[in-house]
C-alpha cells in the first residue's frame, strides 16, 4: 500500500522530488556553512587563557574576555570580583599586531596598576589561535601567551 500523494520513486515525479530533496538538503548545507563562518567575526572576540611573567619560572596565569561591537574592540583582564576593563585595544592587520592598555583602579592602600600589552596573533586559521608578545605590569615587564578557546 503506498500514500496517494506520494509518487512511486520509478516514476519521473518520483525522481523529480527526489531531485528537489537533494538541492534542497544541499542547499541547507551551505547555508548552514556560510552561518558557522559567519559567526567567526573579529579575529579577537572571545576568551583567552594562557600566562604572563618575567621570567620562565615567575608565571601568573591570566584570562582575558575580548569583544568587538562593530567598531571597537573591548574587553577584560581576569574577569571577576577584580577585573580589569581594557582603556584602549587595538588590531593591525596588516602585521596582525595587538596593544591594548587597562588599568586597575586603585583600591584602597593599593595603588593604581597600569597595564600594556603588545602581542603578534597566530596560527589565524586556527579558531585556538595565540596572540604572544610583551606583557607590562606596573614596573615589571615580561612575555605571555594566549591561547583563545
Amino acid at each position: 500500500m503506498t500514500c496517494p500523494e506520494r509518487a512511486h520513486p520509478s516514476t519521473s515525479s518520483g525522481r523529480a522530488s527526489r531531485r528537489t530533496r537533494r538541492w534542497l538538503c544541499a542547499v541547507a548545507v551551505v547555508v548552514s556553512l556560510a552561518a558557522a563562518s559567519a559567526q567567526e567575526g573579529h579575529p579577537l572576540v572571545g576568551t583567552w587563557y594562557g600566562d604572563w611573567g618575567p621570567t620562565p619560572q615567575a608565571r601568573h596565569d591570566v584570562t582575558v574576555v575580548m569583544t568587538w561591537d562593530g567598531k571597537a574592540i573591548g574587553g577584560t583582564i581576569d574577569p571577576g570580583p577584580d577585573a580589569v576593563p581594557f582603556k584602549t585595544a587595538t588590531l593591525d592587520s596588516s602585521t596582525w599586531s595587538v596593544h591594548i592598555e587597562a588599568e586597575r583602579p586603585a583600591k584602597g592602600a593599593t595603588a593604581a596598576v597600569r597595564y600594556g600589552i603588545d602581542g603578534k596573533l597566530a596560527n589565524l586559521g586556527s579558531y585556538n589561535r595565540t596572540l604572544s608578545g610583551t606583557w607590562t605590569d606596573g614596573a615589571t615587564k615580561g612575555d605571555f601567551k594566549l591561547t583563545r578557546d
